[in-house]
């Protein structure tokens, strides 16, 4: 299989993004989030390992795609997890980027991306995205287990935006485990530096429902109801109920507007709530 894919895990007629490439260092990740979708569909995904002959093939791999394509780095399997101190495949593969003429984009919720910021600085079309679930450093720890703290993340956050433009993905909003926080979050991404906010409700799917269940019991009647009885079947996921989906989206929104803050949704169907593209690409250099 090759490195550099379309992008277009789900295919779902709910993705506005771009069309673009994805790249993964890693199969799978060590940061054990209990909503994680991509567990359902790779193999002993929390056992995080580095890709066979990752550069060379990377290296024969980038000789055939387009000037200026766009490339996002990565779309399931943290480019920055834990596994990155030991083995360094995202730095060497930003060692290799620098080089040519690609729009990128790096996706994580890891604070380790901040030790590449020299290197990230030479990369002339590069856009970072760095997902907050929520402030609570202890609902945090159970959500997350493997990723860094809210604490971390915003200081990453605040290290980059100086000097290269910084999405931050509030996601996912969990009812009722992270809405309270939806103007808190807000505030505080815009006072680190963030640039625009992408949000998308948690959608369940039976692998990871079992899980936000097993941890949060308090909460298994409520998410029954939401999810199992009253939600929105969408391919392989159960949404919530549309009306409270919607409702949540709006909230985020107008608390970004309330900020100056770019927003938009990632695959609910409102996209005419969107202020920038939904990916966060739109701060690419423009031609």
């Amino acid at each position: 299989m090759p490195l550099l894919t379309a992008f277009d895990p789900w295919q779902s007629n709910l993705c506005t993004c771009p069309p673009k490439f994805s790249l993964s260092p890693y199969t799978g990740c060590s940061h054990r989030c209990l909503y994680c979708y991509a567990s359902s569909y790779i193999r002993n995904f929390s056992l995080a390992r580095g890709k066979k002959d990752f550069i060379d093939r990377l290296k024969k791999e980038l000789k055939k795609i387009p000037p200026n394509s766009f490339l996002t780095i990565a779309n399931s399997s943290d480019p920055y997890q834990p596994l990155e101190k030991k083995l360094h495949l995202t730095h060497a593969c930003m060692e290799i980027l620098k080089d040519f003429d690609l729009r990128i984009m790096i996706v994580t919720k890891s604070a380790l991306i901040s030790q590449d910021l020299e290197l990230l600085k030479k990369i002339k079309k590069l856009v970072i995205c760095i997902t907050l679930t929520t402030l609570k450093e202890n609902l945090a720890e159970k959500l997350e287990a493997g990723a860094d703290l809210p604490s971390q993340k915003l200081k990453a956050i605040t290290q980059i935006a100086k000097f290269v433009p910084v999405i931050c993905r509030f996601d996912p909003l969990i009812y009722p485990l992270n809405t309270g926080e939806i103007k808190n979050i807000v505030k505080k991404v815009k006072t680190a530096g963030a640039a625009q906010i992408i949000t998308s409700t948690y959608k369940a799917k039976p692998d990871n429902f079992n899980r936000m269940i097993k941890n949060f019991p308090e909460h298994k009647d409520t998410w029954t109801d939401l999810y199992l009885k009253k939600g929105e079947k969408r391919g392989n996921y159960i949404y919530l109920p549309k009306d409270l989906r919607r409702n949540l989206i709006e909230k985020v929104r107008q608390c970004c507007i309330d900020e100056r803050l770019d927003f938009s949704t990632c695959r609910e169907g409102f996209s005419s709530l969107n202020t920038k593209i939904c990916d966060g690409s739109s701060f690419f250099p423009q031609p």
